[in-house]
């Protein structure tokens, strides 16, 4: 009866009222490490780790942060098997996204790492920076692991800590760096990789991972739209698979984001298309998804009214997980400015909402939105005296407040980040 009180106590105890969470994870590391490590030392003693189940032991260790789980991990072979184990992967990564963000923010990240123009040269494309999502300070700098650093690698989504990347030679990584692993993706079957279209999902039925490749052959105004190939990698089988869509005839994909990644909105993957009725090609005429449950395609219209003579570029983007769909134009009445829409109900077309509208006065490119909302711009600063220099912008979407960031004057790729223990259970995984 006093081991099942002791037990029920334990469930039952709410130490957060009690104690800072910080200092409950730090106690707990220690006290766990002292008694696996020294059990003769509590042999025969009332302790209350002696008395502590397993289980027990283990949903605590769901709560504390990743570096202190990985410490935890070298204490002994059971505790090891146990971590590693997908249920409390999974179950540590929920703690997580299940936090108050109001009372522990601290978990959402942004990293940026420098984008792919070869005229950047003098950069070091091997660091990433790590910054808090609310106002892009920047909080720490990461290496990118030499395998893959070499040949310039380029942010595609991220999901749950695990960030998908690309290189030059097509080859595919997945990576989570709080964990310091990465795993490289078996090669594709597809022949045309002349032009390729990628998407990184997480499957959230079934608690796994998609990389989404549409691939065709390079294409001119002059000829007829080529069919287009895909394919989709699943992280459980670690391996691709054929995908077929109706109305490949009719259409062919392009990444038109620039600098933004392929915004996961609903459960699917979003990406523009250009249409073509005969002969005539007909630019961005749709939106195209493709959910990564059924693992099929849907058309969704563009916001009516939302293209017009002025238009320059149209992108994507994931908007408080809301769809977004941004315009970029310029005229000499109203200079650079970027209309932001977002459809308020997933699917229904009439609910697209015309949010807001930011003017610049110089050339500029929309990165990404931040969990909160905030957009962060790049601005080229084709200035008589700043020619060729570029800067980064936290625009408050509520208060409109802006932040520049002096330091960063390169154009960079920008993805949202959480440290997660996700990878860790991996096959074919390379630790550094």
């Amino acid at each position: 009866m006093k081991t099942e009180s002791r037990i029920l106590f334990y469930e039952k105890l709410n130490v957060q009222e009690i104690f800072p969470f910080s200092f409950i994870c730090f106690l707990v590391g220690i006290l766990i490490i002292f008694g696996l490590r020294f059990p003769n030392l509590i042999k025969g003693k009332k302790t209350p780790l002696k008395h502590l189940p397993y289980d027990i032991v283990l949903n605590i260790l769901t709560r504390p942060p990743v570096k202190l789980v990985m410490r935890l991990s070298c204490v002994s072979k059971s505790l090891d098997s146990s971590i590693i184990s997908p249920h409390f992967i999974s179950t540590h990564l929920n703690n997580i996204n299940n936090k108050d963000d109001e009372d522990d923010d601290d978990h959402h990240y942004l990293i940026h790492m420098p984008a792919s123009p070869p005229r950047t040269r003098s950069i070091n494309r091997s660091i990433c920076t790590v910054a808090l999502d609310r106002t892009f300070d920047g909080i720490s700098e990461v290496r990118i692991p030499s395998d893959f650093s070499s040949n310039v690698a380029d942010i595609i989504g991220s999901c749950n800590g695990l960030l998908c990347l690309v290189d030059y030679t097509n080859n595919i990584y997945l990576w989570n760096h709080s964990i310091r692993k990465f795993k490289k993706l078996p090669r594709t079957c597809l022949k045309n990789l002349n032009y390729a279209t990628l998407g990184f999902a997480y499957h959230s039925q079934n608690n796994d991972y998609k990389v989404v490749r549409i691939s065709s052959t390079s294409w001119l105004p002059t000829l007829p739209l080529p069919l287009s190939e895909i394919e989709v990698y699943t992280l459980s089988s670690d391996s691709w698979g054929r995908v077929g869509i109706d109305f490949t005839t009719n259409g062919v994909f392009f990444n038109k984001n620039n600098l933004l990644t392929t915004p996961l909105v609903s459960g699917a993957l979003h990406w523009m298309a250009v249409k073509s009725e005969g002969e005539e090609i007909r630019d961005c005429e749709m939106i195209i998804s493709f959910d990564v449950n059924s693992e099929e395609f849907r058309k969704l219209a563009q916001p009516h009214g939302s293209i017009d003579d002025n238009t320059i570029n149209e992108c994507l983007a994931s908007f408080k997980g809301k769809l977004a769909f941004i315009t970029y134009g310029h005229s000499e009445q109203l200079g650079f400015q970027h209309s932001i829409w977002v459809m308020r109900e997933y699917g229904v077309v009439e609910s697209w909402n015309k949010l807001f509208v930011l003017p610049f006065e110089t050339p500029s490119y929309c990165v990404a939105f931040t969990e909160y909302g905030s957009l962060l711009i790049f601005m080229d600063l084709c200035t008589a005296l700043e020619n060729g220099k570029f800067q980064f912008l936290l625009i408050d979407t509520e208060t409109r407040q802006e932040k520049r960031d002096p330091d960063i004057q390169y154009i960079s790729t920008v993805a949202a980040f959480m440290e997660s223990l996700v990878l860790l259970d991996g096959a074919n995984v390379v630790s550094y």
